[in-house]
């Protein structure tokens, strides 16, 4: 009995992979991490997906897509076309920018019902792009319902810098918050040597601050997640829990070749 047992046992890993090595993102992704003189625009994907194994869920369209700069908020929702992003429903819009200044964009998801976890996801995504030098207002929060704060200038930064942020939910900082952090192992180039190396964890301290140090040039995406004071129906009509993450792409990279 007990080998039939052990054998069914093994089915079942092999046949259902394991939730916890799925972590769920909302992205936000520009074609351009820094806007210059010589390219006015970039085009901006929106997932939501698993981005260290490349695992595509489809999206939604958004409740809100926003971009805030100079204290003005803009609503992008008319601007946004279908697009496919590894292999599933996605979303993008194109941008361009006339002036200086710290373009936060902010996608506000219609809530993800994920029957594994019981729950329904909203994620409140953000990706900052600064715009022709600009300098001013990366660390101002935008009064989101849940947000990561940079406390790290988050562009404009090479590969081993350490990003330190702050987590906050209406506007106050959450105690001991869990963020969740993952590459975007674009092309599936990088292998984990284990499940827990896909997603990493760190706790935040008494004032929802929290340190990780990138070891790789690219897209890193944190997520602090944490439970609603309120309930959303499932398909069925009940009430349930709602998972609520604030989530912050940065771009590092690659440290500069040295002159001869």
């Amino acid at each position: 009995m007990k080998s039939f047992a052990l054998i069914g046992f093994l089915i079942t890993m092999f046949c259902f992979p394991t939730e916890h090595a799925l972590a769920h993102f909302g992205m936000v992704i520009p074609d351009q991490h820094i806007i210059k003189q010589e390219k006015k625009d970039t085009t901006i994907t929106l997932s939501f997906s698993h981005p260290f194994e490349n695992i595509g869920m489809d999206l939604a369209q958004p409740k809100k897509f926003t971009v805030t700069v100079n204290g003005k908020t803009t609503d992008l929702l008319s601007t946004m076309k279908p697009a496919s992003f590894m292999e599933h429903k996605g979303w993008e819009s194109t941008f361009n920018f006339t002036r200086p200044g710290i373009y936060q964009f902010v996608m506000e998801p219609t809530p993800y019902w994920e029957p594994a976890e019981d729950l329904s996801i909203i994620h409140y995504t953000k990706t900052m792009i600064p715009a022709f030098g600009d300098d001013e207002g990366w660390d101002e929060p935008i009064g989101l319902p849940t947000e990561i704060v940079p406390l790290l200038r988050p562009f404009g930064n090479y590969v081993g810098n350490s990003f330190c942020g702050q987590v906050l939910m209406q506007g106050k900082p959450i105690a001991g918050a869990e963020i969740e952090v993952e590459f975007y192992n674009k092309g599936n180039k990088l292998k984990p040597k284990s499940d827990y190396h896909i997603t990493q964890v760190i706790k935040a301290d008494d004032n929802g601050i929290f340190n990780f140090t990138c070891p790789l040039a690219g897209w890193w995406g944190f997520a602090a997640l944490n439970e609603a004071d309120y309930t959303i129906k499932d398909p069925d009509g009940n009430d349930k829990g709602v998972e609520l993450g604030a989530v912050l792409w940065i771009y590092l990279d690659a440290l500069p070749e040295a002159q001869k």
